[in-house]
């Protein structure tokens, strides 16, 4: 075909293509309802918003016909009272932010999923009325499930638990915790999870939960939440009230999160070896602000704040198993000199501790009233380096302990400023001496030099 003949049989459609457009936008519209683009209407299967009624079988018949067909469920604003409701396999549940809300009547859960996959929430309010629910169950109650991903949800005034996972993967990501009687999101075994940009506020035991049943890797990252106002309902000496809380699970990162007002811990790892704690925010924490405890190996802590706490970051329990840490370019700051009444008998205002196979290089601790930098207890301590940190207003600015028995501990290039014990050794809680004169002789494991005392 000539060229000049292609470009103007192309020129034409493309005027005949214009003049049909004008054509039909000339009509008046009939756009298709916002509804029937997300997916089907609830209300073609008797679901009512507003309605004084039970919803909970209209509902119910809903959310099969949509799973089944593969096609999202939408909930037009409003109020739906219900009971129990079941999610199976493909649910897709969508409403409008803040106005679509599901008044729970009564169950074990309002949601449950179990061994259900691809399964979304989108945009609900989920308020449990604070009615009690079953131990181990959460408000929305989902087990040995596969990409789950709950989004810009909102649960309120939940009777136990917001959310519980248990052997699933999937994301928690952008939604609000208000009003809970126990923890807002509990994970147990996670096979792949992602918690992020979540709101979480009044909880009366911790605010998320990464745990398993046996120790092992899980994996969990939990990263840029917003949590606070955190009580240790249940009492005890740290399994509640704090912020964040790994148990027995490997390889979980924690970062970037803000967290403000506990009756314990900002973040606390128990038995999580291999746990990262990097960038997070703290203040107003009573008692250690980050914890690395018990049967763990491994433990990052870089980057972290903490202004107000008992302590700052402690990495011990050697004598339990508790070892190797990296405490980096951390500030602890303004910590308080008594621990709380269900845990008296532990040290207070020590910004750093650790035990065993650690580095505790290039932090800032200002106005510690007891001691600014530990290296290990009793007998247990062995091979920690305490390197190029600033120490500023501290009744003592590094202890280090001599009982017979302690291994070896290297103090150098230190800033300590405004203390009134600058380098100690110590027998438990004896002050044994100071480790900057001939004392040091006594114990060859400890190498103390370089550091700046004023």
């Amino acid at each position: 075909m000539d060229v000049n003949r292609r470009l103007m049989l192309n020129a034409t459609a493309l005027a005949a293509g214009a003049a049909t457009t004008v054509a039909a936008t000339a009509q008046p519209a009939s756009a298709a309802p916002l509804l029937s683009v997300l997916g089907r209407d609830a209300a073609q299967y008797g679901v009512r918003p507003g309605s004084p009624d039970d919803q909970t079988q209209a509902l119910q018949r809903a959310i099969n016909e949509s799973a089944r067909a593969r096609m999202p469920l939408a909930l037009p604003p409003g109020v739906y009272r219900t009971r129990a409701l079941r999610l199976p396999d493909g649910t897709q549940i969508v409403g409008v932010r803040g106005a679509t809300r599901l008044e729970f009547g009564g169950g074990p859960s309002l949601f449950t999923a179990e061994r259900a996959a691809n399964v979304s929430l989108t945009q609900l309010v989920l308020d449990g009325g604070l009615i009690r629910l079953p131990e181990r169950r959460g408000l929305l109650h989902c087990e040995r499930g596969r990409d789950i991903r709950i989004n810009d949800c909102e649960f309120i005034n939940s009777g136990r638990n917001a959310l519980w996972f248990e052997q699933v993967s999937g994301e928690i990501r952008g939604n609000i915790f208000r009003n809970t009687a126990t923890t807002a999101i509990v994970s147990f075994d996670a096979l792949g999870l992602l918690v992020a940009q979540n709101t979480i506020s009044g909880t009366r035991d911790n605010g998320i939960e990464i745990v398993r049943h046996q120790t092992g890797d899980d994996g969990t990252q939990v990263i840029d939440n917003r949590i606070e106002d955190i009580v240790a309902g249940d009492g005890g000496s740290g399994q509640h009230g704090n912020g964040i809380n790994a148990f027995r699970a490997g390889n979980v990162i924690v970062r970037g999160n803000r967290i403000r007002n506990c009756d314990f811990s900002g973040i606390r790892g128990n038995a999580a070896s291999n746990i990262q704690i990097a960038g997070n925010s703290m203040t107003d924490v009573r008692e250690t602000a980050i914890y690395a405890e018990f049967g763990f190996e491994g433990a990052v802590i870089v980057n972290n704040t903490a202004d107000i706490c008992f302590n700052g970051a402690s990495a011990t329990n050697f004598n339990e198993g508790g070892r190797m840490a990296v405490i980096q370019g951390n500030i602890f700051r303004n910590l308080l000199p008594k621990r709380p009444p269900s845990d008296p008998g532990d040290h207070a205002g020590v910004g750093i501790a650790a035990e065993a196979d650690a580095v505790i290089s290039g932090n800032v601790v200002e106005n510690a009233p007891g001691i600014a930098i530990a290296a290990g207890w009793g007998r247990y301590l062995r091979n920690v380096a305490i390197t190029g940190n600033v120490v500023r207003n501290a009744e003592i600015g590094v202890a280090v302990s001599v009982t017979e028995g302690a291994g070896s501990a290297l103090v150098s290039n230190n800033v300590l400023s405004g203390t009134r014990k600058g380098i100690f050794g110590f027998d438990h809680r004896t002050a044994i001496g100071d480790l900057t004169t001939s004392l040091a002789t006594r114990f060859p494991q400890i190498s103390v030099s370089g550091n700046l005392l004023r």
